[in-house]
């Protein structure tokens, strides 16, 4: 069976190297051509004898995803539909920010968590990712980049709940921050998770990259109506477990609160959320709900979300209200399918 080299770290290629008669070395330049050079055929790998890419070629597994198509927004956000081996369909999404670019990846296809506001967890899950199904979203964003080199954010807020597929996310985000990995800063990878305590704490220990907490309401009964996630991890064991949470200095946590008109956008809600994070090294992003055709919710006003972030900010939050890019192709927060691409294709 092929070996998918993407899905190894550095000792493993070395070894898998050595398995298949080479020297370790050749392991390292094999590494470096995938992770590094962004290489898509072994055709590329040009210091390697063509014996060596005739073994990698028909021993290893270089490309895991195929693109199928990528959309372009008229705000420059562009949405990568990618299949995989099995013919499961996953996205990632490029986001142009004012300096550089921002690569929201998946880490499941689909998702089990249920959460009423999102349409990925309309599907359910299908399957977990594999590390190199993980990092392979982020080399075919670099592929199609003509400098690579803006892309410098990774955020894991895709389709899936990164922390349910907790060992091939962790395989994934190390080769991202390795230096003979992608060399990506520890600092620009952020993972969102939906509140697996569990995982959590691991994750503290594990290993160091930014932590975002999917809250969306300060209270049990409105929390749980919105993600059922809530009954086996309330908020009397998750804020405990933000609080533990290791952060470096100067960083935050930051808490993703999607706002839902009459359901937790009240006065009421942001006193309740003051009160919640009082004490918290926290930031809160304040997201309008991307509604889909024929939800029963909505998104509140933009007098109401103002007044809300007020509250927070008088309470000394920060407080940032998030605009969702991509909309119109269907790849802002909440709105990933897997399934028909909209938009202007590329």
């Amino acid at each position: 069976m092929k070996t998918d080299l993407k899905g190894l770290n550095a000792r493993e290629t070395e070894e898998w190297a050595v398995d298949n008669g080479l020297e370790p070395y050749r392991g390292k330049q094999i590494r470096h051509w995938l992770m590094n050079r962004l290489a898509a055929s072994c055709d590329e790998m040009r210091n390697l004898p063509k014996a060596v890419r005739a073994l990698v070629e028909e021993a290893a597994i270089i490309s895991p995803l195929e693109e199928v198509k990528t959309v372009a927004s008229e705000d420059g956000t562009r949405k990568h539909l990618l299949r995989l081996h099995d013919g499961h369909l996953i996205e990632s999404v490029l986001i142009p920010e004012r300096d550089h670019l921002t690569l929201c990846i998946s880490s499941q296809a689909g998702c089990a968590m249920g959460c009423r506001f999102c349409e990925t967890g309309k599907q359910g899950l299908n399957r977990n990712l594999s590390p190199s199904e993980i990092i392979e979203q982020v080399i075919l964003a670099k592929r199609s980049l003509e400098d690579p080199e803006r892309l410098r954010n990774i955020v894991l807020m895709g389709m899936g709940e990164p922390l349910a597929n907790y060992d091939a996310v962790m395989k994934a985000v190390g080769n991202l921050i390795a230096e003979d990995g992608m060399n990506f800063s520890h600092r620009k990878i952020t993972l969102s998770t939906c509140g697996l305590v569990p995982e959590m704490e691991r994750l503290g220990r594990d290993i160091t990259v930014n932590l975002a907490v999917s809250l969306n309401a300060a209270d049990n009964a409105t929390r749980t109506s919105l993600m059922p996630v809530n009954r086996k991890y309330p908020l009397e064991m998750l804020i405990p477990a933000c609080r533990k949470f290791p952060l470096p200095n100067r960083r935050m946590i930051t808490f993703e609160y999607i706002l839902i008109n009459g359901i937790n956008d009240r006065d009421q809600d942001a006193l309740r959320l003051s009160r919640l994070l009082s004490g918290l090294r926290a930031k809160i992003n304040l997201i309008a709900l991307n509604a889909s055709p024929g939800s029963e919710m909505s998104a509140p006003s933009m007098d109401r979300i103002l007044h809300f972030q007020e509250i927070l900010i008088k309470h000394h939050f920060t407080a940032i209200i998030r605009k969702s890019k991509g909309r119109d192709i269907r790849a802002a927060c909440g709105q990933l399918t897997g399934g028909v691409v909209v938009g202007r294709e590329e």
